[in-house]
């Protein structure tokens, strides 16, 4: 029987129609387990379940001569602390005294880590901190080490939190003066707090350390960079993503933007960023320093910095940035 020009349109849609379906059904599927795998922290093949100690650059990180001696200082004089989440998560953090002589009074700084990571990788940075006379608090981010909570916020949820932080910290001094400090997912925590309208006039400066510009454009680097899929591909696949996050965890990648946040950010601000940075884009660093509304801001990209790896590769040039950013905003 010869078949007519409808029967074969009528064909091809059928096709079409279930090539489409397919190909939905499959980002379906792909966009729940890209949303399990790096946010649901009871998946049991999530990134949030992997050790610290079983990241080679953390390691790195945690055990120079300096990390290794501040590493010590940590465990030994840690005092826990503990606030619940607007959610109802108990989250809990560490406090350190002032490490010197003399220190001048109302003086606090916030740490905040990183993905998959842990407050004792902070120690280097809380040690700096305390040696110029610092009350310093480093959190345990929500799904991270003791702290409660099922997802990670990518630095959006986790920037109530740290408000939260702050408010502890003012309930106990009202005249505290706050330096915020964050590396990469602590490091967007910090820059999606501080264009928050709800920022207490008591944070006084901030510094972030390898940050990237919003989650959507860093999970696209990342499948990207992981399954080495084409730009448009990877994109639909994270805005799925996006809306099973919406659903399951209450935001939308999209919201979750450093960018968006630093438009709305008027204290002074320190952005860092290693030029060899193979896991957040070094793009980032002109992407968020753009953004920022800040009228005193300041960058540094250093030359042959591997992700959060500044401070080891160049850690004369490093701290010296940073801690005449610090002793210039609080006037030490």
């Amino acid at each position: 029987m010869r078949r007519t020009h409808s029967d074969i349109a009528r064909t091809i849609c059928i096709a079409a129609g279930a090539a489409t379906a397919v190909f939905a059904g499959a980002l379906a599927v792909s966009a729940n387990t890209l949303f399990r795998f790096a946010l649901d922290s009871q998946y049991g093949k999530s990134m949030l379940r992997q050790s610290p100690s079983d990241d080679p650059e953390r390691g790195r990180l945690m055990n120079s001569g300096e990390a290794r001696e501040a590493g010590m200082w940590f465990a030994e004089t840690k005092q826990p602390v503990t606030i619940t989440s607007f959610d109802g998560f108990t989250l809990h953090g560490w406090l350190f005294d002032p490490d010197c002589v003399n220190p001048k009074p109302h003086l606090y700084a916030i740490c905040c880590h990183g993905y998959t990571g842990e407050p004792a990788e902070m120690a280097k940075w809380a040690h700096r901190f305390a040696r110029l006379g610092f009350t310093v608090l480093v959190p345990a981010q929500r799904a991270h080490e003791m702290s409660e909570g099922r997802y990670t916020g990518m630095g959006w949820l986790e920037r109530n939190d740290l408000l939260n932080w702050i408010h502890l910290i003012i309930e106990s001094d009202p005249e505290a003066r706050i330096l915020l400090h964050g590396n990469s997912m602590g490091a967007a925590t910090v820059m999606m707090t501080v264009g928050d309208p709800r920022l207490p006039r008591n944070v006084v400066s901030a510094i972030e350390d390898s940050g990237y510009a919003s989650v959507r454009l860093q999970f696209i680097d990342t499948v990207r960079a992981m399954f080495h899929l084409p730009r448009l591909l990877a994109a639909m696949c994270v805005d799925a993503a996006g809306l099973v996050c919406k659903y399951k965890a209450g935001y939308d990648f999209n919201d979750a933007s450093s960018m968006e946040q630093l438009r709305h950010a008027t204290i002074p601000m320190l952005f860092i960023h290693g030029d060899a940075d193979t896991f957040v884009s070094p793009r980032f660093l002109d992407m968020n320093f753009n953004a920022c509304s800040s009228l005193d801001r300041e960058k540094v990209l250093v030359p042959g910095a591997d992700h959060v790896m500044s401070s080891a590769v160049a850690p004369d040039l490093y701290w010296r940035k940073v801690e005449r950013f610090v002793r210039r905003t609080f006037k030490l």
